[in-house]
């Protein structure tokens, strides 16, 4: 996982002074490691039997877009408030620096269906822990969380204590 590593750039300071942002946009430029990345994920989720992959905007929808294709799972759009067209739920949650509100349409996930959660990060947990009560809510199953990058200093994975979480690379 190095290799995929030494492709994300580190951005001091952004988007606020003391933060050291992790930009995965060389990532998904360079077509072989996106690749790359979604084989991975497709590896380990290939025989999970997923019926939705569930993730928030804006750059979880794109590996949930091309992880959903591989695996044969649909894809359930989260959004910020006033962004889907439909009825929805709602979800109130916790970010680092204040709170927020998820919405995702009320017939999106039928009961009982197996949903993988998919985010590009993991920072507080709070967003993939509110995405997971969306889930729940509707009647839908957890089988996993999925994350390209956990900030494993910033301990979002023990919000998500209760699932299987799946990250493929590590920061402090």
């Amino acid at each position: 996982m190095e290799d995929l590593k030494r492709v994300i750039r580190s951005i001091p300071d952004f988007p606020k002074k003391g933060i050291l942002f992790r930009d995965i946009t060389p990532l998904l430029e360079d077509r072989d490691t996106f690749r790359k990345v979604i084989d991975i994920f497709a590896e380990y989720y290939k025989d999970k039997e997923i019926d939705k992959i569930v993730s928030v905007e804006a750059r979880g929808f794109i590996f949930s877009g091309a992880l959903s294709y591989i695996i044969d799972a649909g894809i359930v759009l989260v959004r910020k408030p006033g962004k889907l067209p439909y009825k929805v739920i709602k979800e109130d949650y916790e970010l680092e620096y204040g709170k927020n509100i998820l919405e995702v349409h009320r017939d999106a996930i039928k009961k009982g269906e197996k949903v993988l959660v998919f985010d590009d990060l993991l920072a507080t947990g709070g967003t993939a822990s509110a995405i997971c009560r969306l889930v729940e809510r509707l009647g839908g199953e957890v089988i996993s969380v999925a994350f390209l990058i956990e900030l494993e200093s910033l301990k979002g994975r023990e919000k998500l204590k209760d699932y299987d979480v799946y990250t493929l690379l590590r920061y402090d």
